[in-house]
């Protein structure tokens, strides 16, 4: 818990807050030879930005807050989710894990969902994704990627679009909203109409501000390499940069247009050919690897996400939390990354921090604790890096600062 400045403090250099008091302090700065940045010190904040890392001891502060021999690090940030959603899955999970076909009436797949969206409404859809959102800020989280994609029609899509724009002005987190209506198509639609709906949706979007990227789902059974296309660049003329799910469950093809069109990131990837990833590589796309979403899939070919390190993208990691796979936590995102994945534990927490800060855009202003970045951090009762992921299933994370503020801090409830 924070604690007030001492009189003999007067003479240093005033700042908001100082984070005193780690065992180690992360850094996850690109140009460190170790991917983290392991360090010691603390941090300065002032005014919502980094002043100091590392020596802070010119400094005081009217709050100092003491990490008691703990971890500090970046605040997380979750490159891939589908949030905002009505009802749940919990039925078709149970029976898919049971080796089983859902029961009659059960809520499966896009569609199932995409009906339980419609109905619930802008209000119901707000508070559901607000539950699990102030889940993600208590496990770390300070930026989130937000998705639509689950109303497939335009009154739906909008207003999934604009319960980010609520749920950003109430939480203490950062969302990232991308328009994804090229997510499936619905039940009974034409193929063709469908993808100029999306088309005139997008230049709605873009003209509203409603959102930052415009992503497709490309692959088998959803929208192929033509009608992607034809979404993406209707995107671009918006004003919403590209993101693509490409390959999930088939060889598209997509790399080559993510690479042509400047793709910020591509999603999924487990299909991807060695040569297509180091294209996207040159192209200086990032990939996101969502290592809970292929286990709670039973995936049949997880991606190995080594590969695409060694072709040389920026890895980031997410939860992808959605119907399909309901995690709201990052550092489960790590763990899976590492045990299931075979990335070292300095490659997930990069992944997790800077990695999926640059699938964003968004590496110069979040993702590392850097003098002049947004001093989003948090500290986490272990005492050091590799306990992240050792720690299976735990919640590490006791207090989140998001923009200088801290809006998290469980020790506060210790007395």
């Amino acid at each position: 818990m924070p604690e007030p400045m001492s009189t003999h403090q007067h003479d240093r250099a005033r700042v908001d807050l100082l984070v005193t008091g780690g065992a180690e302090v992360l850094t996850c700065a690109a140009d460190a030879p170790d991917l983290i940045g392991s360090a010691g010190g603390g941090v300065a904040i002032d005014d919502g930005v980094i002043v100091a890392v590392g020596d802070i001891s010119s400094y005081a502060a009217e709050l100092v807050l003491d990490a008691r021999g703990g971890l500090v690090m970046p605040g997380f940030v979750d490159a891939h989710t589908h949030v905002v959603f009505g009802g749940s899955r919990a039925q078709e999970y149970a029976a898919r894990v049971a080796g089983l076909e859902p029961p009659a009436g059960a809520v499966v797949g896009i569609t199932g969902t995409m009906a339980s969206t419609r109905a619930a409404g802008r209000t119901a859809l707000e508070e559901q994704a607000g539950a699990r959102l102030r889940e993600m800020i208590e496990h770390g989280t300070t930026t989130v990627e937000s998705k639509s994609g689950y109303g497939l029609d335009i009154d739906t899509e909008v207003a999934t679009l604009e319960a980010n724009r609520a749920l950003q002005q109430r939480l203490p987190v950062d969302i990232v909203s991308t328009f994804l209506g090229a997510h499936a198509f619905p039940p009974g639609a034409e193929h063709t109409a469908y993808v100029e709906q999306v088309v005139d949706l997008a230049a709605r979007v873009g003209a509203g501000g409603l959102a930052d990227f415009c992503d497709v789902y490309c692959d088998e059974g959803y929208f192929d390499l033509a009608q992607s296309e034809r979404i993406l660049r209707a995107g671009l003329d918006a004003g919403l940069p590209p993101k693509v799910h490409l390959d999930a469950y088939s060889h598209t093809g997509a790399a080559a247009l993510a690479a042509e069109l400047g793709a910020t990131s591509v999603d999924h990837l487990n299909f991807t050919t060695d040569a297509e990833l180091a294209r996207l590589a040159a192209a200086g796309v990032a990939g996101v690897y969502m290592p809970c979403l292929d286990y709670a899939v039973g995936h049949p070919r997880p991606l190995d996400p080594r590969r695409v390190v060694e072709a040389g993208m920026e890895l980031a990691l997410a939860t992808d939390i959605c119907p399909g796979c309901w995690t709201t936590s990052m550092q489960l995102a790590i763990q899976m990354g590492c045990r299931a994945g075979g990335l070292s534990v300095p490659q997930a927490l990069r992944a997790a921090t800077l990695g999926a800060a640059a699938s964003l855009g968004r590496e110069g202003r979040i993702g590392s604790l850097e003098v002049g970045k947004q001093a989003d951090l948090i500290v986490l009762d272990v005492p050091s890096h590799e306990e992240i992921a050792y720690r299976l299933g735990r919640n590490n994370v006791t207090t989140v600062i998001r923009r200088g503020e801290v809006v998290h801090d469980s020790t506060a409830r210790e007395g």
